[in-house]
């Protein structure tokens, strides 16, 4: 744990304002859920709660199920980085954070589709491969994550059915965070 040297005061209803820097960097947003953890010396831990993350085994078994019908690298993110991947290395993409350009895709609720002249989307940093696919998880009208399938080697276009394939996961996996 990092100490930041930031104190703030609990006000007269019980809350504390979480700074806006320290909110930036963690990609906090307003409404976000946050999970809080107490420990025997005192200390009291937020943490933000990832819905997605929730259900781990399950997007897991979801990512290399689809790896399998697709035979194209998979990952599924929540709303900040990567919580399942499938036929790609798990020490190249776990944990790592969403790009700018995926959260735009995210937030506006839209699928991406790589095609000629379209702009390639990474969605990973530090990722080197271009998405092919990427549908966002919706579970009760929000935005809880998205469902990334990586394009191949030969950058052809994704067939429609892999492209179906993908938009049922998304759908599968924000029906099972509604229940």
């Amino acid at each position: 744990m990092k100490a930041t040297g930031i104190v703030r005061r609990i006000d007269d209803l019980g809350r504390v304002v979480i700074p806006k820097e320290i909110r930036r960097t963690m990609r906090i947003r307003e409404g976000d859920p946050l999970e809080i953890y107490t420990a025997a010396d005192g200390e009291v831990i937020f943490k933000k709660y990832s819905p997605v993350g929730e259900l781990s085994p399950l997007t897991a078994q979801y990512a290399e199920v689809l790896h399998r019908s697709t035979n194209q690298p998979v990952l599924i993110f929540d709303r900040d980085k990567v919580i399942a991947c499938a036929g790609i290395s798990k020490k190249e993409v776990l944990d790592r954070r969403l790009t700018q350009e995926l959260e735009d895709i995210m937030e506006r609720r839209e699928s991406y589709q790589l095609s000629h002249g379209a702009s390639p989307l990474v969605p990973a940093s530090g990722v080197e491969r271009n998405a092919a696919v990427a549908v966002p998880i919706l579970a009760a009208g929000d935005v809880a994550g998205a469902v990334v399938l990586l394009s191949d080697e030969s950058g052809e276009q994704t067939a429609q059915a892999d492209v179906k394939l993908v938009q049922v996961a998304a759908n599968f996996l924000g029906r099972q965070m509604e229940e």
